[in-house]
């Protein structure tokens, strides 16, 4: 409609009407659309709110070394850590997949070589709830055995194995070909200036659960969850756990991380602790 001497004028259609009646003006200006536009909007809010999905939690996976890092190697057979993290990491994402509320992910799906800074972001990137690195432990005396839990220290006294542990694991970027050991000291400064208390926290409530399926299933090197300071522990908004689900140094455990039997214990146990950590009933098996 055009607006002429102010009145309105309808447009004169380009086909006329086939029975030659012309649409009424009275018609035009008394449209029904008040009553039915203020009840569209209610019901269209009612249809939003009753789709409305709760957020997966977001487990990510983190299978330790990869690549030209070996990890590990087991004596008596040659068993490399990063064969046998992967291969537990892979079906403890199956398990947690096959669960409704549970989204699982990998920091690497195969034989290659994540530097230990890019894990954190990786997991950071996914907004992960929870963070579980998988490793094989190693010792200089093959009668060292069981299964440990670390979680992060930033301050206070390490034991000297601790330390040496997470020195010799922290240098997988060496070997990787990236070094995270950062100069500057504006980020060092940030970094040390985080908090890392909350975190801290709850990564070891959550390890508890966690090391305590593990004794259902092996003897446990330390009965209580340890700290020293890993690399990959360092993400200060998500709780993260460092698993050494045994030693490759021991030949017996060793004979046990190649069976693809062992490994499944291994992952539902840890799959299991995550579970009552996030206060959900132990299914995996």
């Amino acid at each position: 409609a055009g607006i002429e001497s102010g009145t309105l004028v309808p447009v004169k259609p380009e086909v006329q009407p086939s029975a030659g009646k012309t649409p009424k003006p009275s018609s035009q200006s008394k449209p029904p659309v008040i009553a039915s536009t203020k009840k569209k909007p209610q019901k269209t809010e009612t249809k939003t709110t009753s789709k409305r999905r709760t957020r997966a939690l977001v487990i990510m996976i983190d299978p330790g070394h990869g690549g030209e890092d070996p990890g590990a190697i087991g004596k008596r057979y040659r068993t490399r850590e990063k064969d046998v993290v992967l291969s537990v990491a892979k079906i403890l994402r199956a398990e947690l997949n096959r669960l409704e509320g549970f989204r699982a992910l990998l920091t690497r799906d195969g034989d290659y070589f994540v530097p230990l800074q890019r894990r954190v972001q990786k997991a950071r990137a996914a907004k992960a709830d929870f963070f579980v690195s998988i490793h094989a432990d190693a010792w200089v005396k093959p009668a060292a055995k069981g299964s440990s839990l670390f979680v992060l220290n930033t301050k206070g006294r390490v034991s000297s194995s601790n330390k040496w542990l997470a020195r010799n694991q922290n240098n997988a970027d060496l070997i990787g070909g990236a070094n995270i050991s950062t100069k500057d000291k504006q980020i060092a400064r940030i970094l040390m200036d985080m908090s890392f208390t909350a975190q801290v926290s709850d990564s070891t409530i959550y390890g508890a659960y966690i090391l305590n399926e593990l004794s259902r299933i092996n003897q446990l090197h330390k009965s209580k969850v340890e700290q020293a300071n890993f690399a990959v522990l360092k993400a200060p908004d998500i709780p993260s756990v460092l698993v050494e689900t045994a030693f490759l140094s021991n030949p017996e455990e060793e004979r046990k991380l190649r069976t693809q039997t062992f490994q499944r214990k291994l992952a539902c146990a840890i799959g299991n602790g995550i579970l009552k950590g996030f206060g959900r009933k132990a299914v995996l098996a």
